[in-house]
């Protein structure tokens, strides 16, 4: 009864701080006078990453870089393949294409320099160091662009209409609690039912915990995309993929430099690869992510997630 209750409790959370932050995010925007993307790829996609910060800290204070390496490659991959997968395969999404043109090679150089940082398998502190002044770099390069104001959309909906500035930087926070205190609870409950039904731990990994980390990306991108804010949905996985990368595996290492003792080499390179073809096929795809390209990133995760789960990979 108590998983049940978790799982309920759980789905209402993610619901009401998935519209908060939407909602919060576009007021935000239009407050500042700044696009959409921005907020997405800043903002949100710090909040959505502070999970990911946490995990990647406590394993590596804990001797385990495997799994803090681990947490920022898979939350990477599944960003890109079942966030937006899931989100393209709902609705359209689309992106302008000066935009991609300007902010797909900062997307690509962060999945590049993980492979050339993490491939000898260690990231000392100075890398680490490194990678945290690169993020900077990023924050200040995204905020000192001029936006073009008139591109932002109008708003869908009249909830905390007339509030102030600071009224919906609290909106934003208390949807990012909401939605990852949401996903929390929906695995707990859901991996509770599942240990009762006599599932096995490496299935309950690779479902209900590896699509539950990614629950408050998830439900931020369909709202969103939803009311039609497609550049804040891919604006927010940019984002958050550098943020892990940069951010979080830049402050773990500085804290405790990581040694990877598994091979990670392969692991490394199908990451980057799915990042080009995200990037190609928002290129080559009218500059938006259809049903069509949401079976195939599904289908990428899937096959990723099977040849790992076999030992295939």
């Amino acid at each position: 009864m108590l998983d049940i209750l978790q799982i309920i409790v759980g789905l209402t959370l993610l619901y009401y701080g998935g519209n908060f932050l939407v909602t919060g995010s576009v007021r935000l925007a239009h407050l500042l006078k700044i696009s959409l993307f921005l907020i997405g790829s800043t903002i949100i996609a710090f909040g959505t990453s502070t999970p990911e910060l946490a995990v990647s800290l406590l394993a590596a204070m804990n001797g385990t870089s495997e799994l803090a390496m681990g947490n920022i490659i898979g939350s990477n991959v599944a960003n890109i393949c079942l966030v937006l997968g899931l989100t393209a395969l709902i609705c359209t999404i689309s992106i302008q294409p000066d935009r991609l043109k300007r902010e797909s090679p900062t997307f690509i150089l962060a999945s590049i320099s993980i492979i050339i940082l993490a491939w000898d398998q260690e990231i000392s502190r100075y890398e680490g160091i490194f990678m945290v002044s690169l993020l900077g770099l990023y924050l200040w390069r995204s905020f000192s662009y001029k936006e073009d104001f008139s591109q932002i959309p109008d708003e869908d909906t009249t909830l905390f209409e007339g509030k102030g500035l600071i009224f919906h930087i609290l909106l934003i926070v208390s949807g990012l609690v909401l939605v990852i205190g949401g996903a929390k609870l929906l695995v707990q409950g859901g991996v509770g039912i599942a240990i009762k039904l006599g599932v096995s731990e490496w299935f309950i990994g690779i479902t209900i915990v590896a699509i539950g980390t990614s629950l408050p990306e998830i439900v931020s991108s369909l709202i969103a995309a939803k009311r039609g804010y497609g550049e804040m949905v891919i604006g927010n996985i940019f984002g958050s993929n550098i943020f892990n990368i940069l951010m979080v595996l830049g402050l773990t290492a500085t804290t405790n430099p990581l040694n990877i003792k598994e091979p990670i080499q392969p692991d490394l390179i199908i990451a980057t690869l799915i990042t080009w073809l995200l990037v190609a096929m928002i290129s080559y795809g009218n500059y938006s992510l259809g049903k069509q390209n949401g079976i195939i990133l599904l289908l990428v995760y899937f096959l990723y997630i099977g040849m790992k789960g076999t030992g295939n990979l």
